[in-house]
């Protein structure tokens, strides 16, 4: 894969990528989208909690299909209400570390139910092995 952030476009601004190409021959995974739910079926009650969980969610799927956080091509957030954006930050700092996959943030109304205040969209592609 080949992340770019393409000269003429501004720098991303938060810890993301402009663009990835995906190599021909890379298996693909799509998750569907990922909640604030551990295995308990509870979500926290604060939303920067419920990204941990979802982020969890993601890594845990992503680790099922033999595949690590470094995998993610991108990612989608839906939020609900006001979140605090320096703890959201740091939550996906520690979970991306130096990957900077391309991403996407969106406000909504409401998520499938009143006490989930977050979910993540997430596409990642392995590179197929060489030779």
């Amino acid at each position: 894969m080949q992340l770019r952030n393409p000269a003429g476009v501004h720098a991303p601004v938060a810890a993301y990528s402009h663009q990835i190409e995906v190599s021909p021959g890379a298996r693909w995974l799509v998750l569907s989208g990922q909640i604030g739910l551990g295995p308990d079926g509870v979500p926290p009650s604060d939303p920067v909690g419920q990204i941990e969980v979802a982020l969890d969610n993601v890594r845990r799927n992503l680790e099922a299909a033999g595949m690590g956080v470094g995998d993610l091509v991108k990612l989608t957030f839906f939020l609900v209400g006001d979140i605090d954006a320096e703890r959201r930050k740091r939550a996906l700092d520690a979970f991306l570390g130096d990957h900077r996959p391309c991403m996407t943030l969106l406000y909504v109304s409401a998520l499938a139910a009143p006490a989930l205040k977050v979910e993540i969209d997430a596409w990642a592609a392995r590179e197929a092995p060489a030779g």
